[in-house]
């Protein structure tokens, strides 16, 4: 694989004031004076700097960064192409609304997609700024396309924060506590989650879901079936084989758009350009952000052309969406994703990964499951093996002990049990195996 080159020292280095220097602390009083407390941060320092696998805080402080901003830098914070394509792009002009005077960018980058995204079909894609705006998107084009009402969504899933994404994610806690009445005409159906339905296969949860689908909503009056392919927030949780094929196969029989929702895992998170493509699938549409563009926002819904054909001049749009800026950062991002070989470099992580992680199922009973794909990869932690009752504190404590030591990782999961590691796909060895070491540690210390 091409060798990466680095801006900053790529090593965990801490102050005796870490986690909160003084500079820091600074800025968290400036914050609560002028922040609501509903914007909550993981770290408590603030970063002033960013390369490779690493965040520079404003004490001087250096940690391994295992979340890349959920799942966003995956060529890094800083890479060299995308801050080169921002700082070009910027210099001719920031703004001039794609639906009033078009560039060449929007268009670059849409080519791009449909050329990326699986599916051999005529397509199309339109940009947005953010996951949950896709999202939300590709519901109004199945919707137009189909000129049905229902949408089917799945325990676990997180899509967004909208009225509408909210209605479609499951959790409560935090995302829609206290923010209803949400949007009408979703119905939501069991997930395949291995570890917790007795390893049953795909096919088989599949069919139980299908049923519950034709008996309860009825099939003409769906317009789509939307899915991560590894869900998100959810814990990660990566469906039996055969589950994804056959919900498509049902969707292709009844006239139902499949919608996956790719927002965090794609763009080479999970060795594949899109998870997706690890079971051959083919959506309909697929709804991208996150990886999409080095850290610049921006967003997109790809799929089927005819689909797109049945939305009316105008009816799709926003004023932000397709930012020159951010489009010129997509295509340096995709470019750097092809030349660095960063699907590789998922796969080999996960591999060094799996080395480290995977004793430890055998080893604690505490530690249920080791899961993911590529650099997307999460451990969830229950009270016992064979209860399988989750252990929230265990991942939030494993996650303090890690912050201590100088590494960042996020928790997740619908129990709140599941610690997840997203690295920049930029990542070194060396630096990664450190991080992992640290967390190794953070996880027997559980059981002392």
């Amino acid at each position: 694989m091409p060798e990466i080159t680095y801006r900053l020292p790529q090593e965990i280095k801490l102050t005796s004031n870490y986690p909160q220097g003084p500079e820091s602390a600074k800025l968290a009083e400036r914050r609560a004076a002028a922040v609501p407390a509903g914007v909550a941060s993981t770290a408590p320092f603030y970063a002033v700097d960013a390369d490779g696998g690493v965040i520079v805080d404003a004490d001087g402080n250096s940690v391994v960064d295992l979340g890349s901003g959920i799942a966003v830098t995956t060529v890094g914070a800083s890479a060299p192409k995308v801050v080169e394509a921002v700082q070009e792009a910027a210099s001719h002009f920031t703004h001039t609304c794609f639906m009033v005077t078009p560039y060449e960018g929007y268009v670059a980058v849409a080519e791009k997609l449909n050329e990326l995204t699986p599916g051999d079909f005529e397509k199309r894609s339109v940009l947005f700024n953010s996951g949950a705006e896709a999202v939300e998107n590709a519901v109004k084009i199945a919707r137009s396309a189909t000129r049905r009402n229902a949408i089917v969504v799945f325990d676990h899933a997180y899509h967004g924060r909208t009225n509408l994404t909210m209605a479609l994610t499951a959790k409560a806690a935090p995302y829609k506590q206290g923010f209803g009445p949400f949007a009408s005409e979703v119905y939501r159906v069991p997930m395949s989650y291995p570890f917790r339905d007795g390893n049953r296969g795909g096919k088989e949860a599949a069919t139980e879901v299908i049923s519950q689908i034709e008996k309860q909503i009825g099939a003409d009056y769906i317009a789509a079936v939307l899915i991560e392919p590894i869900q998100g927030e959810g814990g990660f949780i990566v469906p039996a084989d055969g589950f994804l094929p056959e919900l498509v196969n049902w969707c292709r029989e009844h006239g139902v758009v499949f919608i996956a929702d790719e927002v965090q895992a794609g763009f080479c998170r999970t060795g594949k350009w899109f998870a997706s493509e690890h079971e051959g699938i083919e959506p309909d549409l697929i709804t991208t952000a996150k990886g999409i563009a080095g850290g610049m926002p921006l967003s997109a819904v790809t799929g089927r052309a005819e689909l797109f054909d049945k939305v009316q001049a105008g009816g799709l749009g926003g004023t932000y969406g397709g930012n020159p800026v951010a489009c010129a950062a997509s295509l340096a991002a995709i470019e750097t994703m092809e030349e660095w070989k960063l699907n590789d470099r998922a796969t080999r992580i996960e591999e060094i990964v799996r080395e480290k992680l995977e004793p430890l199922v055998d080893e604690l009973d505490y530690v249920g499951e080791l899961r993911g794909r590529g650099a997307m990869m999460a451990l969830e932690f229950v009270s016992d093996s064979t209860s399988k009752n989750p252990h929230p504190t265990a991942a939030k404590d494993i996650a303090a002990y890690c912050l201590e030591r100088g590494v960042l990782i996020l928790t997740t999961g619908t129990y709140g049990n599941v610690v997840r590691l997203l690295p920049p796909l930029t990542i070194s060895k060396e630096l990664l195996g450190e991080a992992l070491d640290i967390f190794v540690a953070g996880i027997r210390s559980v059981g002392q």
